[in-house]
């Protein structure tokens, strides 16, 4: 049983790690440097009411991308900081038209600097 947990986690992580390979951080950063950057910095550091992002995974920046594209405030406080809070009714609409691979690749971005 041990065995085929370790091949069962094995090949999630095999999954997990072609997923992150798969991002294109350089498109990443094409597309926070045209959509994010004026909020939250050209390095991501965060400027008066726009969090750092800088210092995020990869993973944490994607699932909060999925989660202000499909609205759900919730998901969003369950993550901590502000993130369902004051600042929703900004990222929303900016996620709204945001791709999968989108999300993965600003991710990818963010997560480098």
């Amino acid at each position: 049983m041990k065995k085929l947990t370790a091949i069962a986690l094995a090949s999630g992580l095999a999954v997990a790690s072609s997923q992150a390979m798969a991002a294109d951080a350089a498109a990443g950063k094409k597309l926070y440097e045209q959509s994010c950057a004026s909020c939250h910095g050209m390095k991501a550091e965060g400027q008066g009411m726009f969090p750092k992002l800088a210092g995020k995974s990869a993973e944490h920046i994607t699932t909060a991308l999925t989660h202000y594209k499909n609205g759900d405030q919730a998901a969003l406080k369950e993550m901590g900081g502000n993130l369902g809070g004051s600042n929703y009714s900004i990222m929303a609409p900016n996620a709204a038209g945001l791709s999968e691979s989108d999300m993965e690749n600003l991710g990818a971005y963010i997560s480098s600097l």
